[in-house]
C-alpha cells in the first residue's frame, strides 16, 4: 500500500464527513490437497488480493472494496462509499490523516519452512501415510479422507488516526475422517489439528497416531447402543468440548451480541454468572497457536481477555465500534475473513482455564450420568443462547465408573444457563483447532477446556 495514496484516501474521507476511516489491504496464498480412497480427490492453489476501506459515522459503518491499490480505484470506491452515506451524513471536515509507520507487528509465530516452498509434491506423502494407518486399524473401515490446507496472509492496515502496520499470518492444518461400517450401522470419527506455523508443523505432527485414534473410535462406537434422553450430570473430556461454552456463551459475549441487545450477557458485567470453578479466556497471544493473531483486523495489538474470573463476568470481547456503542474497552478482537468483509468483534482461543479436579473425583458423585469425551457438530441461537450438540463418542456412567459406550446422544441446554451449574474442572486443558462463522466470514479459532462436570443437563436420545 503506497503511503502517500493512503494519506489521501483517508483525508478525504475524514473530509467528507467520516469521523474515522481505514484500509485494509490484503494478499492471501492458499492450497488445499484432499486424497480419499487412496486417490487425489481435489488439489488447488490460488492467490487472493484486495483492499477494503470503512468508514465509521459514530457508530454506522459504511463498508467496500476494491482488487486495485491504485489512487483511482480507492476515490472511485471511496465516492461509492459517500454517496451510500449522503442521505444522513454530517457536514465535512478539514482533517488531514498523517501516517506513521510500524513496519512489522509483534512476533507470535516463527515460520521455519514456508508452504510455498514445500510444495504439493511433499503432501501426498502424508496424506498416504493416513490413509494407509486408517484402514490398517481394522476390516470395518471403510472410507478413510485426509486433507491439508495451509495459507499465507499478508495485510497492511492504515487509519485515519496515523496508524500504518503490516502482519504475515501463515496457518497449516491437517484433517483426517474415517468412516467404519457394521451390519448397515455407519460412524464417523475425525481429527482436525492446525497451528500457525508453516511446514514445520509436520515435524512434531504424529499423522498415524492420530488417524489410529480416530479409526479406532469409529469401529469401537459401532457396537454402542442408543441412549434414553433425561436430565442427567454429564462429564465433557478437554479440548473440543469448549464449543459449548464458545457457540453457546463466546458469541453472546461478543460485543455484536450486545450491540443488537440479542445476548443474555447484557448488563451483566461484574456479577457473578457461572460457578465460582470456572474462569473462562478469550487469548489472541499464545504462540503458535490456531486462532491467534499479533493484531487484530484494525490493527490493535491482541491481547489475553479474561471474560469470566472465578464466576463473576469480567470483559466483554470487543472491536471499534462495540467498544464505542457498548462503552466497554476494545480488546483486539476485531477480526474479518478477508478483504471482502468489514471486521467485527470475534473470538480467537477460547477456553475454560484449568482448575484442579481430577476425573475420578468428578465420576465418584455420580450414580447415572454420561462421559463425553467428544463433542461432535451442533448449532445455538445467540441470542439465547440455546444450543443443540451431538455427543460423538459417550459413555454411560454408572456408580462412579465408565460403562458402556452410548451413541445418538445430544446435549440441550442454555449457555447462561449451564455455566452455574459446571461444578467441577479439571487440570487436563487442551484446546483444539477450529473455523468460525459469522457476520464478518469464517476465521480461524480455537476452543479448549479440561475436563469439566456439568451437574445436569438434558441429554436427548431415542
Amino acid at each position: 500500500m503506497n503511503q502517500t495514496v493512503a494519506e489521501d484516501i483517508l483525508s478525504a474521507a475524514l473530509s467528507q464527513g467520516a469521523d474515522f476511516a481505514d484500509l485494509y489491504e490484503e494478499e492471501t496464498r492458499n492450497a488445499a490437497v484432499s486424497l480419499r480412497d487412496h486417490k487425489i480427490e481435489n488439489a488447488t492453489a490460488g492467490i487472493e488480493y484486495g483492499i477494503g476501506l470503512r468508514l465509521i459515522y459514530g457508530t454506522d459503518v459504511v463498508y467496500g472494496y476494491t482488487s486495485s491499490d491504485s489512487k483511482d480505484a480507492l476515490s472511485k470506491l471511496l465516492a461509492a462509499l459517500v454517496a451510500a452515506r449522503a442521505a444522513t451524513a454530517r457536514l465535512p471536515g478539514n482533517a488531514r490523516a498523517a501516517l506513521k509507520p510500524i513496519h512489522q507487528a509483534p512476533a507470535i509465530q516463527n515460520i521455519l519452512r514456508r508452504p510455498a516452498d514445500a510444495g504439493q509434491a511433499a503432501k501426498l506423502p502424508l496424506l498416504m501415510r493416513a490413509d494407509k494407518q486408517g484402514y490398517a486399524v481394522s476390516p470395518l473401515v471403510q472410507q478413510v479422507s485426509a486433507s491439508l490446507v495451509d495459507s499465507t496472509k499478508h495485510i497492511q492496515i492504515a487509519n485515519s488516526e496515523g496508524l500504518f502496520i503490516s502482519d504475515s499470518r501463515t496457518r497449516t492444518r491437517f484433517s483426517v475422517s474415517v468412516t467404519a461400517e457394521k451390519a448397515g450401522e455407519r460412524f464417523v470419527a475425525g481429527e482436525s489439528p492446525g497451528a500457525l506455523q508453516g511446514f514445520e508443523f509436520f515435524d512434531n505432527l504424529d499423522i498415524e497416531s492420530l488417524t489410529r485414534e480416530a479409526a479406532e473410535r469409529a469401529v469401537r462406537m459401532l457396537d454402542a447402543g442408543y441412549i434414553e434422553g433425561k436430565k442427567m450430570p454429564i462429564i465433557l473430556g478437554p479440548g473440543f468440548g469448549g464449543v459449548i461454552f464458545h457457540e453457546a456463551c463466546g458469541h453472546p459475549l461478543e460485543t455484536e451480541a450486545l450491540r443488537k441487545k440479542a445476548t443474555p450477557f447484557a448488563g451483566k458485567q461484574g456479577q457473578l454468572i457461572a460457578h465460582p470453578a470456572v474462569t473462562a479466556i478469550d487469548d489472541g497471544t499464545i504462540f503458535g497457536s490456531w486462532g491467534s493473531v499479533a493484531i487484530d483486523d484494525e490493527g490493535m495489538p491482541t491481547e489475553k481477555t479474561v471474560l469470566i474470573e472465578n464466576g463473576i463476568l469480567k470483559n466483554y470481547i470487543s472491536d471499534r465500534v462495540g467498544s464505542i456503542e457498548c462503552n466497554v474497552r476494545r480488546t483486539g478482537s476485531a477480526r474479518r475473513e478477508s478483504y471482502q468483509y468489514a471486521p467485527v468483534s470475534r473470538m480467537r482461543n477460547t477456553y475454560i482455564a484449568a482448575g484442579s479436579s481430577s476425573l475420578a473425583e468428578m465420576l465418584a458423585g455420580i450414580d447415572d450420568g454420561l462421559y463425553a469425551p467428544k463433542l461432535g457438530g451442533g448449532s445455538v441461537n445467540p441470542a439465547t443462547g440455546e444450543f443443540n450438540f451431538a455427543v460423538e463418542e459417550g459413555y454411560r456412567i454408572r456408580s462412579g465408573k465408565i460403562a458402556e459406550g452410548v451413541r445418538g446422544a445430544t446435549l440441550i441446554g442454555k449457555g447462561h444457563e449451564i455455566l452455574p451449574l459446571i461444578s467441577m474442572v479439571g487440570s487436563d486443558l487442551e484446546i483444539t483447532a477450529g473455523m468460525c462463522g459469522a457476520s464478518s466470514g469464517s476465521v480461524p479459532v480455537t476452543v479448549g477446556q479440561p475436563t469439566l462436570k456439568v451437574d445436569e443437563i438434558l441429554v436427548g436420545g431415542r
